[in-house]
């Protein structure tokens, strides 16, 4: 792992008992991205996305999901007996409350990962989670959402996939390598868009480029297709 350009932020102050929040499935599994790839995880995914990315799979949790207390996520959380835990979405950054779950996550001493788009400020997460932060490609749909000031934020327990579609992406994605040093700030994962980017293509262009990163596929989609809470 690249060393931090920063001291990771303490914790801060923000739980609240009474938070409540929208979820839209919370699942045993293993991790099937990120350098925790394989690791027996619990998944919390909220309800809510800001963003309509081309290559979406989640798209299901846009809309809908159960309101829930603080509280009876981390019994449900508690009772898989795991100890990783990956908050996904949607984009779960969309609400408020996921602050609040994180830090009591964290506090629970939980070892804890945030999937989030990259599209909405990063700042007040506890500095305890790993954040695992999108940066969108041209060919996401939704390039124009990439809050650029979120790299500065980051540190070497952190990453940032980019998920590619096709070679304009991957070029694209280098430039954004090298005009932000984003390999001396953390670990850069690169994915290819099932059925549109052949993932041997991926590994070659990396390979014959010796480009600073990892390259990953979807462990569950390997696994399990798409089935929902796997």
């Amino acid at each position: 792992m690249p060393a931090s350009t920063t001291a990771a932020p303490a914790a801060p102050t923000h739980r609240r008992s009474d938070a409540k929040l929208r979820i839209t499935e919370i699942f045993a599994s293993v991790q099937g991205e990120s350098t925790r790839v394989g690791l027996p995880t619990v998944f919390v995914r909220l309800t809510g996305c800001p963003l309509r990315c081309t290559w979406c799979d989640t798209a299901y949790a846009f809309q809908g999901g159960e309101a829930r207390t603080l509280q009876s996520v981390l019994d449900e959380v508690a009772s898989h007996g795991l100890h990783h835990v990956c908050v996904t979405g949607g984009e779960p950054l969309s609400q408020k409350s996921c602050l609040s779950l994180l830090t009591a996550l964290c506090d629970a001493g939980y070892s804890v990962s945030l999937e989030t788009s990259g599209a909405l400020d990063v700042s007040a997460v506890d500095g305890r989670v790993s954040r695992i932060m999108d940066l969108k490609a041209p060919g996401s749909g939704e390039v124009d959402r990439n809050l650029y000031a979120n790299i500065e934020l980051l540190h070497a327990h952190d990453e940032i996939k980019i998920v590619l579609a096709d070679e304009a992406d991957y070029l694209w994605a280098k430039q954004q390598i090298a005009a932000h040093g984003l390999d001396r700030r953390c670990t850069v994962l690169l994915s290819p868009v099932a059925g549109a980017l052949e993932p041997a293509t991926l590994a070659e262009w990396i390979v014959r480029d010796r480009l600073p990163v990892r390259f990953q596929l979807q462990l569950h989609k390997i696994l399990w297709n798409d089935a929902r809470g796997r």
